[in-house]
């Protein structure tokens, strides 16, 4: 955590502001639409300062992903302990993590520095419901990693995975959020982006002791690239703000309904949310 300090101009002692700070540890989107790309934005709107350790980069567009180039995990090591030792942070939040290696960078990166607030977006499944981690990154997220989160954020495929049930419904979803908090993380946010009919926007949280259906606005869009990970963004600087878990996850997901209502028709794909949505308003 930062605190406030004296510095000394002039001979004139100046208290100097607390800035909170957040960091994402995820890959880089080349059409900015997810990714840290769009992580750095949702902390920018929320006023906070935004920190990067990138885990790969990505050729990609709103048409879909050309091509991954994963950085080192030594490399994504460097780049968290040299914002977090100087720097310091409130909040973290992980994206795309794409290898064991990287997970367990990561994850030593978290236990060695002592990092709190940790927000663990899942990526391992598409939307449309296609792998993109293997089976050991997959037992790692769910062994070590996943056990340090403050809460874990899974759509409905990756719910799946890491609940090992099928889900259909609203009461499979709540089932799903039980079985991954007993993994170990204080909190669980089954999406329900990748629902059907009424259910499609409909979140379950769970911390152990609270069962609670989530329900915003269900926005009509087809540009909806970068949700989750601007979700898992905004969860991150509300909690560098001080916000209480729960309070974290409704503001964020309030934040993200708002801007998929503002969302950006860009290119020949699924466009991004506007993440700035009050320089859009007309």
């Amino acid at each position: 955590m930062n605190a406030d300090k004296m510095d000394v101009y002039g001979g004139k002692k100046i208290m100097k502001l607390r800035i909170p700070v957040a960091l994402t540890v995820a890959g880089s989107d080349s059409g900015g639409g997810a990714g840290i790309q769009a992580d750095l934005r949702t902390f920018a709107f929320h006023c906070v300062h935004g920190t990067s350790a990138v885990t790969c980069v990505t050729a990609q567009n709103t048409l879909g992903v050309m091509r991954v180039d994963a950085l080192s995990a030594e490399a994504v090591k460097a780049q968290i302990e040299a914002v977090v030792e100087d720097i310091g942070v409130d909040a973290v939040k992980t994206g795309m993590l794409l290898n064991r290696e990287i997970m367990a960078a990561v994850a030593s990166g978290v236990e060695a520095l002592n990092i709190r607030n940790l927000v663990v977006d899942p990526v391992m499944v598409s939307r449309s419901g296609d792998r993109l981690i293997d089976d050991g990154a997959i037992a790692f997220l769910q062994d070590v990693l996943i056990p340090m989160a403050a809460v874990v954020t899974p759509n409905r495929f990756e719910a799946q995975i890491l609940s090992g049930l099928e889900i259909a419904s609203l009461d499979d979803m709540r089932s799903a959020a039980e079985k991954i908090h007993s993994l170990g993380a204080k909190a669980v946010l089954v999406k329900g982006g990748g629902m059907k009919g009424d259910l499609r926007g409909i979140d379950v949280w769970f911390d152990g002791t609270r069962l609670d259906v989530l329900k915003t606005e269900n926005v009509d869009t087809l540009n909806t690239h970068g949700t989750g990970c601007t979700l898992s963004a905004a969860i991150s600087a509300n909690l560098a703000l001080g916000k209480d878990l729960f309070t974290a996850v409704t503001l964020a997901k309030n934040y993200v309904t708002t801007a998929l209502k503002y969302a950006l028709d860009i290119g020949e794909g699924q466009g991004p949310v506007g993440h700035f949505f009050p320089l859009l308003l007309k």
